[in-house]
């Protein structure tokens, strides 16, 4: 008999939800490869209220948020649709007023929310968790699903306020420039933005700097990433360099290999992947590779709003103005909301759960910390105060197989009524105008032309071709196995991967969509995308030359 349900009340019910919506889609940028259960609580629960939240908050005119639902360690989403044409033109007239806050000071909005949450977490950390009493450690926990739940109340306010002005200048740039977010131009017009996820690439990449000239050059290039902190460790400079390192860590290495997930360890708990970082820019060499590019790119930023301007009649040139200044700020804000939000939220999750694990795990209650992660908190509740009174481990054994179950048998990219097929949804997702959907989680499908004979088609997240190796990357502890020249394939990507990108010609993605980490980083790097090809890391091997044509959309697998 199972105790409780994954995510209580939210989890897939064919015969009730399909009366809701006859289409729900997987949120594959996010739930693949499944989640566990304490994870997937997390996010049904409160990425889905901070969707609705800051679509009411808002006002926007066509959608309400997003409902979601939990099935087999995936998340499916419905989007909440505004019904009737009234209440639509109620919506935009209360949005207008709604959104001036980001037109008129976007930077003062955002960077107050940045020292609210941050505030949230220095008290979370604040907490000894090996010297805390039972109830002060369950009081951290309630406190984490309290500062989970604003992080996404704040993620979803400003990443719908900021997306949805991305796509209403698309729309005006389509009807008045003839160009959209598939355009080279349109690119330019979004590009040469720096952020604080690349200024933490930058550190690391002074950190090689610094390597070289401590003398410690070899100690990275002669070791693997696992052995590099032993090695360093056993000189003086080397102990100073990682106790430097260290600091730095406290400071920005909140943050695991992947964004959505809280079973890996974070950068502060292993440095093994920022090691790996600074010895890619020690074999890369030179100068920092981004520098370089968003010099060129802001020139050719400048140049296109010139262009674009130009085509915009006088009377229409100040809102198009104010918006595109807006648009221009979804780069920045996509990478800084990863980092302060997403990662480092979900950074103080994985801590604060691990605290009552290391706790429970003396007292019998489980068997590992890290078995927390295959229970909800009002299991966690349940055990909290007295750890020594409950055995839970019957309840972790049942979830731990149920998940590995889950790991074999890819979810379906989408949940349809009978008689309700793809190119339906895909018409609701166009009707609702929602952003998030349409540029970050499910983008645009690819359009199969089978006279270009391609092996995969996708949808274009950067302009351009390349051709070269093919790298085949899962995870972020086989980053160090890229080298100069290849073609990045992956699921998706994450803000920890990003110093890798100075190395490669091109990147494939399963998915992603124009606002995605991929299509972002890539856009800065001035390298082709190909997104949404589903099947890249399934099809591609490592070593195959494949060729990419992110303009068509298109890859070829060379040799075959």
């Amino acid at each position: 008999m199972k105790m409780y349900d994954v995510v209580p009340g939210l989890e897939f019910d064919p015969e009730r939800d399909f009366e809701q919506s006859p289409a729900w889609f997987l949120d594959g940028t996010h739930s693949v490869p499944p989640w566990t259960p304490m994870f997937g609580w997390f996010w049904i629960n409160f990425c889905r209220h901070g969707m609705q939240y800051g679509a009411e908050k808002l006002s926007l005119p066509t959608v309400k948020g997003w409902d979601w639902r939990f099935m087999n360690g995936g998340g499916y989403l419905t989007l909440l649709l505004v019904k009737s044409e009234e209440e639509k033109q109620r919506r935009e007239e209360r949005f207008r007023k709604a959104i001036l806050p980001f037109i008129q000071d976007y930077d003062g909005l955002w960077n107050g929310f940045v020292d609210e949450i941050l505030g949230r977490y220095k008290s979370l950390k604040a907490l000894n968790l090996d010297e805390a009493t039972n109830i002060e450690l369950l009081d951290n926990f309630e406190e984490t699903i309290n500062t989970c739940r604003r992080m996404w109340e704040i993620h979803m306010y400003m990443m719908y306020g900021t997306y949805t002005a991305y796509i209403l200048f698309e729309n005006m740039c389509r009807e008045l420039a003839a160009i959209d977010d598939t355009s080279p131009l349109f690119h330019n017009l979004v590009s040469g933005f720096d952020n604080k996820v690349f200024q933490v690439d930058r550190r690391l990449w002074e950190c090689s700097k610094r390597a070289q000239k401590d003398g410690l050059a070899d100690v990275f290039l002669q070791n693997e990433p696992t052995d590099i902190a032993t090695a360093l460790a056993s000189t003086e400079k080397g102990k100073a360099f990682l106790k430097d390192f260290m600091d730095f860590m406290n400071e920005d290495g909140w943050r695991m290999q992947r964004m959505s997930e809280i079973n890996l360890p974070t950068w502060v708990e292993d440095h093994t992947p920022a090691l790996g970082n600074v010895k890619q820019f020690l074999l890369k060499g030179g100068s920092f590779n981004l520098d370089e590019e968003r010099k060129q790119i802001a020139e050719q930023r400048e140049a296109a709003e010139k262009d674009v301007l130009a085509k915009v009649p006088q009377e229409q040139r100040g809102w198009f103005e104010q918006l595109m200044r807006l648009a221009q700020k979804s780069g920045v804000f996509s990478e800084e909301h990863d980092h302060y939000l997403d990662l480092y939220t979900h950074a103080m999750m994985r801590r604060s759960a691990l605290g009552l694990g290391k706790r429970w795990t003396q007292e019998g209650t489980i068997d590992d910390p890290e078995d927390m992660f295959f229970l909800i908190p009002d299991e966690v509740r349940r055990a909290g105060i007295n750890p020594d009174q409950f055995d839970l481990r019957y309840i972790v054994e049942r979830r731990k197989a149920e998940w590995e179950e889950w790991q074999k048998t890819p979810n379906p990219p989408a949940m349809l009524k009978e008689g309700f097929d793809l190119d339906q949804a895909m018409g609701v997702l166009v009707q609702s105008n929602d952003p998030i959907a349409l540029k970050v989680v499910v983008g645009a499908m690819p359009e199969v032309r089978p006279e270009l004979k391609a092996d995969l088609y996708g949808t274009c997240g950067s302009p351009g071709m390349a051709e070269g190796p093919a790298r085949v990357i899962m995870t972020e502890d086989e980053l160090h196995l890229v080298e100069e020249g290849d073609i990045l394939v992956a699921a998706t990507t994450s803000p920890s991967w990003t110093p890798i990108f100075s190395m490669i010609k091109g990147v494939i993605v399963d998915r992603g969509a124009s606002l995605s980490h991929a299509a972002i980083v890539v856009r800065e790097y001035g390298i082709p995308v190909v997104m949404n090809v589903f099947e890249g890391t399934q099809k591609i091997k490592s070593g195959q030359r494949v060729k990419v044509d992110a303009n068509l959309g298109t890859v070829y697998i060379l040799d075959k």
